[in-house]
């Protein structure tokens, strides 16, 4: 009897902590962007109204993402994107955190070769080809895998032979839901 009720806790926790998890990382998101924006933009209101700031924000970010896609307004992009790529410093910052999120949401997203490398004889990994072409390295016979840790926002570059990477026929991002989550999520059905 008490082996079925705690394997019943079990299956429950499993099913409520990654829901927990989530609302709690929505909540905590729409609470940060209300106590920021709600203030500055609705502070004559008498009420607050929960969400507000999140919409606004959603907003504001896709207006910006509007206006910044005009023609009219690539030469204050281009020049400000300058800027930002010659104070010291600032570059190195500014450049990683472009280049890391147009990876990932640009036109030149990164993450969209997902393989699998063989880094020592019987030890493998998930990664995704980042570049091909590592002349500009002085680099030859090799490619540029990226591979990203369990559980993490983080990961590993390494340069590897062709011949140790084989293309994985899955969506990418199921090939990095499968890496990030350690291998517990499963991949749905790959490619044709």
């Amino acid at each position: 009897m008490m082996k079925t009720l705690l394997n019943y806790f079990l299956r429950g926790l499993l099913f409520i902590f990654p829901l927990y998890a989530t609302i709690f990382v929505i909540v905590v998101l729409i609470n940060w962007l209300d106590s920021a924006v709600n203030p500055i933009l609705f502070g004559w209101l008498p009420f607050q109204i929960p969400g507000l700031g999140f919409l606004t924000s959603l907003i504001v970010i896709a207006l910006l993402g509007f206006i910044i896609s005009t023609a009219l307004t690539r030469p204050i992009v281009t020049f400000f994107e300058n800027l930002m790529s010659r104070i010291p410093f600032i570059k190195i910052i500014y450049t990683a955190f472009k280049d890391f999120s147009e990876a990932f949401l640009g036109d030149k997203k990164k993450f969209n070769k997902p393989v699998i490398v063989t880094l020592t004889e019987g030890v493998d990994r998930i990664g995704f080809i980042t570049e091909r072409d590592l002349t500009i390295l002085n680099i030859q016979d090799r490619v540029a895998v990226y591979c990203p840790h369990s559980y993490n926002f983080s990961g590993n570059l390494f340069l590897v032979e062709p011949s140790r990477v084989q293309i994985l026929k899955i969506e990418p991002s199921e090939a990095m839901k499968f890496a990030v989550s350690a291998g517990v999520t499963q991949i749905e059905s790959p490619k044709k």
